[in-house]
């Protein structure tokens, strides 16, 4: 059989394709809604844990830039180069695929997700906080010195909660993208929002609708978490 090219002004191939139908039947996946929708409590827990680590590691690296310790900021430049200088994918193949080579452990797909995302995040975010703490007025921190206050005590108290407040727009696209990546964890098997809808798509011989319908899910959770944010950063707004 030979390969025929679609020719966009053949009318004769419109027709045919009017006469074949779409095949679109979404009355087909609602059994397996349920089972989609459960991805959304694996997605939204993925999303959650890896963000807390990543943005508490990324504070760290932050301060380890900005201090006077040449060794700590030299290692935290390299870890930055290393894990924006390489593809996610491959980070997240290679902790799934190598752990158990390396070490005999069978790392779950839930787990080796976590820890490459968290370990991802938070060489970008550390960029983003060491920018917020840079920003806030150096009068506080002399102000701080010169009352004797401990530069771990400053920095928890006065300086970080004013960086996060000026970064927070900053922080909630980190999140959001942290979100929309997760769907990747899929290739390593973890049931997430995306493996679901693979998995029905698989069963149903049908791809459109399921994985429009993740979408769709995605879309509703980003939509969701934007709004959360926007209020949020409203209400600090106001406190100030």
């Amino acid at each position: 059989m030979m390969f025929q090219w679609f020719d966009p002004f053949n009318i004769s191939q419109f027709y045919l394709l009017g006469q074949t139908g779409l095949n679109l039947d979404f009355s087909k996946i609602m059994p397996s809604i349920p089972f989609i929708v459960q991805g959304i409590w694996v997605t939204l827990a993925f999303t959650i844990v890896s963000a807390v680590i990543g943005f508490a590691w990324g504070t760290i690296l932050s301060i380890f830039k900005i201090s006077n310790i040449k060794p700590l900021k030299w290692f935290a430049d390299f870890y930055t180069s290393i894990f924006r200088g390489t593809p996610l994918i491959l980070q997240l193949a290679l902790i799934y695929f190598s752990t158990p080579q390396l070490t005999g452990y069978a790392i779950p797909p839930f787990q080796a997700g976590v820890i490459t995302f968290a370990l991802n995040s938070a060489a970008y975010s550390s960029e983003t906080i060491r920018g917020g703490i840079l920003a806030v007025d150096k009068g506080q921190r002399e102000a701080a010195m010169t009352l004797g206050v401990a530069y771990p005590l400053m920095m928890w108290d006065i300086i970080l909660p004013q960086a996060f407040k000026n970064i927070l727009p900053a922080l909630v696209n980190e999140s959001i993208a942290l979100l929309k990546d997760s769907s990747l964890v899929s290739t390593v098997g973890a049931l997430d929002l995306m493996r679901r809808g693979q998995i029905v798509a698989s069963e149903k011989f049908i791809y459109f609708e399921p994985l429009l319908f993740v979408g769709l899910i995605y879309y509703v959770l980003v939509m969701s978490l934007t709004w959360a944010a926007q209020r949020f950063e409203r209400r600090m707004r106001k406190s100030d």
